[in-house]
């Protein structure tokens, strides 16, 4: 038996137990929206994992709810088809905000803008995804949503054993939510 956790296939029927990546993209992507920025950006290579996609999903409901409009240029591509991070190139309109699909490349996304001479978050608000150890090491800390990863573990453990046991009906994907958690890294801005 085999159940996925954080992770699912788009081509096979396996069983699985999924952040709801879509929501939380959505919830940081309005949070961004509410402190006053326009100019938001998301971060992440959308054609690398379906989690990434997800979450860019949810940046774009974010921008619609808003009535933002969204830009090409403000998709920026952090990682390449072997899945290494890549240099990131930055619009030549600098966006006021970035949405990045992870802690990881929130991080390394606010050190790169740091040595082009910005502040975070005075003149650029970053938000980032799992609230992993890269949003408690960045500086200032980073807002980020939780992934639920103590409760999506008991999930796809349950399914397990269900399977284990016999049971055959077991299918699709299970959304546990996140929360999100509002530290120092977006700023109010006024238009």
């Amino acid at each position: 038996p085999i159940v996925y956790l954080d992770y699912y296939d788009r081509h096979m029927e396996v069983p699985s137990v999924i952040t709801d990546n879509v929501y939380g993209t959505y919830m940081l992507t309005n949070y961004v929206a509410s402190q006053g920025h326009k100019k938001i950006a998301f971060v992440g290579n959308i054609d690398s994992t379906p989690s990434i996609l997800d979450r860019y999903l949810g940046y774009i409901r974010g921008l619609l709810v808003n009535k933002i409009p969204f830009k090409n240029e403000y998709l920026i591509c952090d990682r390449g088809e072997d899945g290494k991070y890549i240099d990131m190139q930055m619009p030549e309109d600098m966006p006021t905000a970035f949405v990045c699909n992870c802690d990881d490349i929130a991080y390394v996304l606010m050190e790169q803008v740091k040595k082009l001479g910005y502040r975070i978050p005075e003149d650029i608000s970053v938000v980032g995804f799992d609230n992993n150890t890269f949003a408690d090491y960045s500086t200032p800390k980073l807002t980020t949503v939780e992934v639920p990863v103590d409760i999506m573990t008991e999930t796809a453990c349950e399914l397990l054993i269900r399977m284990i046991q016999g049971e055959k009906d077991i299918r699709g994907r299970k959304v546990i939510s996140g929360e999100m958690i509002v530290r120092e890294s977006v700023a109010r801005i006024e238009e």
